[in-house]
C-alpha cells in the first residue's frame, strides 16, 4: 500500500504501542514510515494472535459495497470512526493487502478476501516489512498501567520495566478470546485514569434458550439457508444449534439488539424462517395435501426438505405454544415453519463473542484520536466504543482507527512538546 505522503520528523523520536494486533502494528508502519522509532509492546509469546484466528475460516479483509452503505453497518457512528474509515476506506484495505503481495478479491456475499484466504502469510510478509522499517517488538510485556512517575509500566519475567516514550499509542483490542491476548485488563487501569469507558459486552455472539432434550440432540447441526427477524431487522444466512442455544452468522448480525433486549428484560423472542424462498400460501398449499399413509414425520420431511434438526425445532416451536403438530392443519404448520419462535434467556460469555462493544468514550478523544486529559496518548482498534457485524466491518475499523492515532501521533510530535505522563 502506497499511503499519503507524510514529511519525516527530525530523527530521535520515540513511541511505544501497546498491542501486537492489527490496529497496533497498522500504526506502527505509519509511524515507521514517517521516521519514528517504534516499539511494539505485547503481553503474548508472538504478535497478531487474533488476527490469525479471524483467517481461521477466511481472511474476510473487508467488504466491497459502497461506502455509505458499508458506513451504515456501524449503527449510530460516532464522527471520529466515519471520518477514519472515510481517510482509510475499504480501497485503500485492498491496496495495502497488494501491496504486501497478497492480491484480494471479491467473494459472492460482496466480502472481500486475500487470494490465499489466509492469515499466516499476510501476516509473515507484514511483520518482515515492519523489520524492515526498524519497528522492534518486545513480546511477553504485560501492560500494566503507569507507574509512580507516569510513565508506562510493563510486567516482563517477573520484573516491572518502565518505559518513557515520546509518544504511547494504546491498541489493546477487546476483551473476546482473552486466551489470545485482548483479555480487556485496560478498561479498569484507564477507568482509573478517569477516562470514561463504556462497559465491554459481547457482540457478534451466540445466545442462550432452555432447549428440550430432543433439540440438544442435535448440538453441533446447522440451520442452513433460513431468515431470522428480530423486531424490525431481518437477516438471511445461517444457525448452529449449541447445547443451550443458538450462533452462527445470523445470529451474529442480530446480536446486538438481542443483546439489548436480554440485558433489559432478561429475555427475548427471535422468529425463524426456516424456508425463506418459499411463500407462505405456497407452503401451506402444499402441506395441506392428503398425505395418505404416510406418518406426519415422513410427510413433512418429504414435501419441505427440512433437516432432521430443522423439523425438531419445528416441534419445539409448537410445543412452546402448549400445541402438538399433529393438532395442527397444513396452514397452521406452514405458518410455523415460516415463523418459529425461540426465546432466548442468556448471552454467551464474552470470552466466546468474535467481538465486544464497549470501550473508551469517542468524547475522551480529539480529532487525532489522542486522549483529551492526557497529551501525547493515543487510543485506536476495538478498544474504542464501536461495534459493527462481521463481513470485513471489524477489520475495517481496527485497521483505519489505527491509521487514525498513528496520523494523530505524528501531528502532534511535529507540533508539541510531548508530555506523556499520566498521574
Amino acid at each position: 500500500m502506497t499511503f499519503p505522503d507524510i514529511d519525516r520528523l527530525p530523527e530521535g523520536k520515540t513511541a511505544a504501542i501497546v498491542g501486537g494486533g492489527p490496529a497496533g502494528l497498522i500504526a506502527a508502519e505509519v509511524l515507521a514510515r514517517a521516521g519514528v522509532a517504534i516499539t511494539v509492546y505485547d503481553q503474548m509469546p508472538s504478535l497478531g494472535r487474533k488476527f490469525l484466528m479471524a483467517g481461521r475460516g477466511g481472511l474476510n479483509l473487508t467488504h466491497s459495497e459502497e461506502l455509505p452503505l458499508f458506513l451504515a453497518r456501524y449503527g449510530d457512528i460516532d464522527p471520529l470512526l466515519r471520518r477514519a474509515i472515510e481517510e482509510f476506506p475499504p480501497s485503500a484495505m485492498r491496496a495495502w493487502s497488494d501491496g504486501l503481495g497478497q492480491a484480494t478479491f471479491v467473494g459472492s456475499s460482496g466480502r472481500i478476501f486475500p487470494e490465499t484466504l489466509k492469515t499466516s502469510p499476510l501476516l509473515r510478509t507484514w511483520l518482515l516489512r515492519l523489520g524492515n522499517l526498524g519497528v522492534k517488538t518486545k513480546l511477553r510485556h504485560r501492560w500494566d498501567g503507569f507507574d509512580g512517575d507516569g510513565n508506562l509500566r510493563f510486567v516482563a519475567d517477573g520484573k516491572d520495566v518502565s518505559v518513557v516514550p515520546d509518544v504511547i499509542l494504546l491498541a489493546l483490542g477487546g476483551a473476546s478470546w482473552a486466551k489470545l491476548g485482548s483479555d480487556g485488563r485496560w478498561a479498569d487501569i484507564l477507568a482509573a485514569q478517569k477516562i470514561a469507558v463504556a462497559p465491554l459486552q459481547p457482540t457478534n455472539c451466540g445466545f442462550t434458550t432452555t432447549w428440550s432434550d430432543v433439540l440438544r440432540g442435535y448440538e453441533g447441526h446447522p440451520l442452513k439457508r433460513i431468515g431470522m427477524t428480530f423486531g424490525e431487522r431481518s437477516v438471511r444466512g445461517e444457525a448452529m444449534i449449541t447445547r443451550d442455544g443458538l450462533e452462527g452468522g445470523a445470529v451474529y448480525a442480530l446480536s446486538s439488539p438481542i443483546r439489548d433486549a436480554i440485558n433489559k428484560h432478561g429475555e427475548t423472542t427471535v422468529t425463524i424462517d426456516l424456508l425463506p424462498d418459499v411463500a407462505l400460501a405456497r407452503l401451506a398449499e402444499r402441506l395441506s395435501t392428503p398425505r395418505g399413509k404416510q406418518s406426519l414425520s415422513n410427510f413433512l420431511r418429504k414435501a419441505t426438505h427440512l433437516s432432521p434438526a430443522a423439523l425438531s425445532l419445528v416441534r419445539e416451536g409448537a410445543l412452546a405454544k402448549g400445541l402438538t403438530l399433529a393438532a395442527l392443519n397444513g396452514k397452521d404448520i406452514a405458518s410455523l415453519i415460516k415463523f418459529v419462535p425461540v426465546k432466548l434467556n442468556g448471552v454467551q460469555p464474552i470470552a466466546t463473542a468474535i467481538s465486544t462493544a464497549g470501550g473508551v468514550r469517542f468524547s475522551e478523544l480529539d480529532e487525532g484520536f489522542m486522549l483529551k486529559r492526557y497529551p501525547g496518548i493515543f487510543a485506536a482498534g476495538e478498544m474504542l466504543d464501536w461495534e459493527a457485524p462481521t463481513g470485513g466491518y471489524l477489520l475495517q475499523a481496527t485497521f483505519a482507527t489505527g491509521v487514525a492515532a498513528a496520523r494523530g501521533a505524528i501531528e502532534f510530535l511535529r507540533y508539541s512538546v510531548p508530555d506523556v505522563k499520566t498521574g
